[in-house]
């Protein structure tokens, strides 16, 4: 049976450009299935930041890739996702402090609607927000992973190469766009590419 592999709007815009085709998608021996959802794209639209940093989100190839391969929602299952998506949001909301710590702003309405899906259907929630993973913890049936797990599974069935990881990298690093679990990775994950970690 395929599991879907649900893409937050930050994982998306780190590797749609270069992974293509990239929504859609289907890989490794489980099969995973690469997916994104109109909460995604709306997140992107309201935001005039994130449009000016990815001019390419609203080219023909993406839009079209992403309309093509939209994940439709039947009634019943959007009446359950938002169901989940208030219980994960009032969780937040009862220890805000505990996902505003080191740096971390707490999972919002798209972020909960996405774990909400993960629950639901039941998929894969990719994101670096780590807000998101430290609210996964609490509720066993939602798994998640950080970009660069999504990254390395791509390398792992031959759907990128060495060269192509260095590229992602160098964008990441070009655009201000590295976080710390990336960075951290690089040496780890990707140390047959990159090699240890210099020395302090």
């Amino acid at each position: 049976m395929t599991t879907l592999v649900l893409l937050d709007t930050n994982t998306y815009l780190r590797l749609a450009k270069r992974v293509r085709p990239f929504v859609g998608l289907e890989f490794g021996q489980v099969p995973y299935l690469l997916a994104i959802h109109k909460v995604t794209e709306d997140e992107v639209h309201r935001s005039a930041h994130l449009k000016f940093k990815n001019p390419w989100f609203d080219g023909p190839e993406f839009a079209e890739e992403r309309l093509a391969k939209q994940v439709r929602l039947t009634k019943d299952e959007k009446a359950q996702i938002e169901a989940a998506r208030s219980v994960l949001m009032g969780w937040v909301q009862m220890d805000v402090s505990r996902f505003t710590s080191f740096g971390r702003s707490p999972p919002g309405y798209a972020d909960c609607w996405l774990l909400a899906f993960g629950q639901v259907r039941p998929a894969v929630v990719v994101t670096d927000d780590l807000g998101m993973h430290e609210l996964a913890k609490d509720f066993k049936d939602i798994k998640v992973w950080h970009g660069y797990e999504l990254l390395a599974k791509l390398k792992t069935a031959k759907v990128v190469d060495d060269a192509l990881v260095r590229d992602i990298y160098q964008a990441l690093e070009a655009n201000g766009d590295m976080t710390k679990t990336w960075e951290d990775a690089k040496h780890k994950v990707f140390k047959k590419i990159f090699g240890p970690a210099p020395a302090a």
